[in-house]
C-alpha cells in the first residue's frame, strides 16, 4: 500500500526503476473505493465506459457530461492513484482552443488530475497546448477505439514497416509535445519495445507485450464481467460475471419459496406488537 498520492512527474520517474506501472480503468465510486487500498498507480476513467456501462456498440457516443460524471465519481472514492479521465470523441478534435477548454472541465469539474486522448502526430499541437495549460497529459497510439470506422475494427496495428514507423514517429511527437506517458494499444511487442527502449516516458501496454514500463487492462474484464467477448489480450483473474448471475439466481429462489428473509434478517420488537395493542383496545 503507497503512502502518498501518485503524480504525473512520479509516473515519468518510474521509467528508469525497473518497476512496473499499474493501471485499470473504473468508472464509479463503488469500484474506485475498491481498488483504493491495493496500491494500484494510475486509475484511467476510460471512454471505453461507453460500452462498459452505457451499453454503446463503442466509444463514441460518450460526450463530454458523461466523462465528467464518470471521473467526479471516481474522484470520491480515490485517495491514492493518479486519476487520469479520457478526453471524448469530438472533444478535441475540433480545435486546439476546444481541446484545452475540454481538458480544463475534465480538471476542474471531473476533478481529474491527467487527461488522455488519442492520436500522434497529428494531435500533438493540442497536447502542446494543454500542457502549457498546465494540465498533464497520457498520450494513446496504436489502436485507437475512436477511430474504430477509420479503421474498419479493432485490428491489430503496425504490423507493417510504414504503420510501425508511423507509430515510432507518433510516439517521439508525443514526448517532445510534453505528454507524461503513452498508452501503446494493439500493436505487436516488439515494436512496443522499441518504442519503450527509444522514449525517455513510460509506455504503458494493452494488447502491446511484455515489455512496456507498465500494463492497463479494462478491469470489467480482468475480473471476468464482460459476459460477451475476451480479448486476447486480457487475462480474466476471476469471473465475477457468472459468480453474480448464479448469486441472483439463488436470491430468486430463496424469495420465491420463502426463504428468505429468514428470522435472522428481521427485526424484532421488544414491545408488544402494534396488532396486540389493538386487539387489546
Amino acid at each position: 500500500m503507497k503512502s502518498k498520492r501518485t503524480t504525473a512527474p512520479s509516473i515519468i520517474a518510474r521509467k528508469n526503476t525497473g518497476k512496473k506501472i499499474v493501471a485499470l480503468t473504473a468508472y464509479d465510486y463503488a469500484f474506485a473505493r475498491i481498488l483504493d487500498p491495493t496500491g494500484i498507480d494510475i486509475i484511467l476513467v476510460g471512454d471505453s465506459l461507453g460500452m462498459v456501462c452505457l451499453g454503446y456498440e463503442n466509444t463514441l457516443p460518450v460526450t463530454m457530461e458523461d466523462m465528467i460524471a464518470h471521473t467526479r465519481s471516481v474522484k470520491r472514492g480515490n485517495t491514492q492513484a493518479l486519476l487520469v479521465g479520457d478526453l471524448p470523441f469530438m472533444s478535441y478534435q475540433v480545435s486546439v482552443e476546444q481541446a484545452v477548454s475540454n481538458a480544463g472541465r475534465l480538471i476542474q469539474e471531473g476533478l481529474a488530475d491527467a487527461v488522455k486522448l488519442e492520436g500522434g502526430t497529428c494531435e500533438v499541437d493540442k497536447v502542446s497546448a494543454i500542457v502549457r495549460a498546465g494540465i498533464p497529459v497520457m498520450g494513446h497510439i496504436g489502436l485507437t477505439p475512436q477511430s474504430v470506422h477509420q479503421m474498419g475494427g479493432y485490428p491489430v496495428q503496425g504490423k507493417h514497416y510504414s504503420s510501425a514507423r508511423q507509430i515510432k514517429q507518433d510516439a517521439k511527437a508525443l514526448q517532445k509535445a510534453g505528454a507524461f506517458s503513452i498508452v501503446l494499444e494493439g500493436i505487436p511487442g516488439a515494436l512496443a519495445q522499441e518504442i519503450t527502449d527509444e522514449i525517455k516516458i513510460p509506455t504503458i501496454g494493452i494488447g502491446a507485450g511484455a515489455h512496456c514500463d507498465g500494463q492497463i487492462l479494462v478491469l470489467h474484464d480482468l475480473l471476468g464481467m464482460n459476459l460477451d467477448f475476451c480479448p486476447k489480450f486480457v487475462k480474466q483473474y476471476a469471473n465475477l460475471g457468472e459468480q453474480i448471475q448464479s448469486a441472483v439466481e439463488n436470491y430468486i429462489s430463496e424469495v420465491q419459496s420463502g426463504v428468505f428473509p429468514g428470522s435472522e434478517h428481521t427485526y424484532n420488537q421488544k414491545e408488544t406488537s402494534l396488532r396486540q395493542v389493538e386487539e387489546a383496545g
